[in-house]
């Protein structure tokens, strides 16, 4: 019988790469594969061959034959052929986010949910930094979460933004802090319904006691509910309505109600983003920030310094006084829809469309018929959005074959007062690597046309 001393890592994206050498850095036997051919950084396969590992791809006899622990990377579903013969295997099948928790022992705020999960993360990690210790921000955002862990200690806190495509695998991970924002159809096409959906996003709360913090949105009905099954000390968090206890907006004031003390956190006014999605992400990470300790001037310092993230909402220029915002990481219906609400006086031109999601654009349609002046639409999703679009009343509808002639459109019909809008509601993988290569090329054409 074959000695069962290896560790595979399925999967040669950012996560796999950055799993395989910490694994082989530690003196593990790592076996990286891929299924299809890939070229590796030569200080990698080095280090693999150093501890009797290697590189492989495509159809590998016995592959499985030496492995004991199977790391699996987020863009590989747990369900795959080669991830289920290993679980008949008896070979223990974990994702990359349960490998870095189990090499650091310091603290983890997890954050997940449908959509506004890396502006929150970013704004937790800005918050973290005045700590008096190590902090780091990773998972679905940066570096794999287990190139993130090295160097930190058992002091250290660790702002993880976490999918629901890395929140498959996960067994013993538990957060110290766990923020849910949302809950609205995405990636159906991998998990097929929006009750499993659920239930994997809802791992994140996994294994906390009374010592953890769940901090869920009360607003979003589903997540509110999430709340009566808790085993972590809860607080809620809402734009809408005062709370008892928790976090909310009154007035448009950030307030902080905990233990009979209420904490005056600042106004919305002050802030550098906008919108109600954002206002919910604040509302997360104040949360957040306060029951790791950070103090509510170093939030303040933080909230009002804070840009936002690239390819969100992101202003580019103006041309001819119309202002141009990239917000290609809209990858599905609900994230456009909170881009629209984002400028409620309307006059938007907005281009969507890419790789079809799938999902329902009735809500998403009745808004553009409300705030768009005029629809521009791309992509191999573009006819069934167009028929979306007629059947909720969407008149002004123009159909292009690519990407520049979108934004050449764009800049032709556009006049002030209104705003120009990349917010797609679709993947990018139809013309784009993914989206910030779409957001990258947006704003590229654009500052083009600035100059022109």
């Amino acid at each position: 019988m074959a000695n069962k001393d290896a560790i595979l890592v399925y999967g040669a994206g950012v996560s796999g790469l950055g799993a395989a050498e910490v694994l082989a850095k530690a003196g593990n036997k790592v076996i990286l594969y891929n299924d299809e051919e890939k070229e590796i950084d030569q200080e990698l396969y080095e280090l693999l061959e150093a501890n009797e590992g290697m590189f492989c791809y495509g159809d590998v006899p016995n592959l499985l034959a030496t492995v004991k622990t199977f790391v699996i990377s987020p863009g590989i579903s747990i369900r795959s052929p080669l991830a289920e013969k290993a679980k008949a295997e008896g070979i223990e099948v974990i994702s990359e986010v349960e490998l870095a928790f189990r090499n650091y022992h310091g603290h983890i705020a997890a954050i997940t949910g449908t959509n506004g999960k890396t502006t929150t993360t970013t704004l937790i990690g800005k918050m973290f930094e005045a700590l008096p210790v190590k902090t780091a921000v990773g998972g679905n955002i940066g570096l794999a979460l287990s190139k993130e862990v090295e160097g930190l200690n058992e002091e250290s806190f660790l702002a993880a933004e976490l999918s629901s495509y890395q929140l498959e695998g996960v067994k013993n991970f538990k957060a110290d802090i766990a923020v849910v924002l949302n809950l609205t159809p995405d990636h159906l096409e991998r998990h097929h319904t929006m009750e499993e959906y659920g239930v994997i996003k809802k791992r994140i709360l996994n294994n906390q006691t009374k010592s953890d913090y769940t901090i869920l949105n009360y607003d979003d009905k589903t997540i509110r509910s999430w709340g009566e099954a808790v085993t972590g000390t809860l607080c809620y968090f809402s734009r809408v309505e005062e709370l008892y206890e928790g976090v909310y907006l009154q007035d448009g004031t950030f307030y902080i109600k905990w233990q009979g003390d209420k904490f005056e956190v600042c106004h919305k006014d002050e802030l550098k983003i906008f919108g109600s999605h954002n206002e919910e992400n604040v509302l997360a990470a104040i949360a957040c920030g306060f029951f790791a300790g950070v103090s509510i001037e170093d939030m303040k310092r933080a909230l009002v310094n804070f840009t936002g993230v690239e390819h969100r909402l992101e202003y580019v220029t103006s041309i001819d006084d119309v202002p141009y915002y990239n917000d290609s990481k809209a990858t599905n219906p609900e994230s456009t829809i909170k881009a629209l609400e984002s400028f409620p006086d309307g006059h938007i031109v907005l281009i969507a469309g890419g790789r079809d999601k799938g999902t329902d654009l009735t809500e998403m349609m009745n808004l553009v018929k409300k705030n768009v002046d005029l629809l521009i639409l791309i992509g191999e999703a573009k006819e069934r959005f167009e028929a979306a679009a007629k059947e909720a009343g969407v008149e002004n509808i123009v159909i292009v074959k690519t990407f520049s002639q979108a934004i050449a459109r764009a800049k032709v019909s556009a006049m002030y007062p209104q705003v120009v809008l990349l917010s797609p509601a679709c993947a990018s993988f139809d013309m784009f690597k993914d989206f910030p290569a779409r957001g990258k090329a947006f704003k590229e054409m654009v500052l083009a046309l600035a100059e022109s």
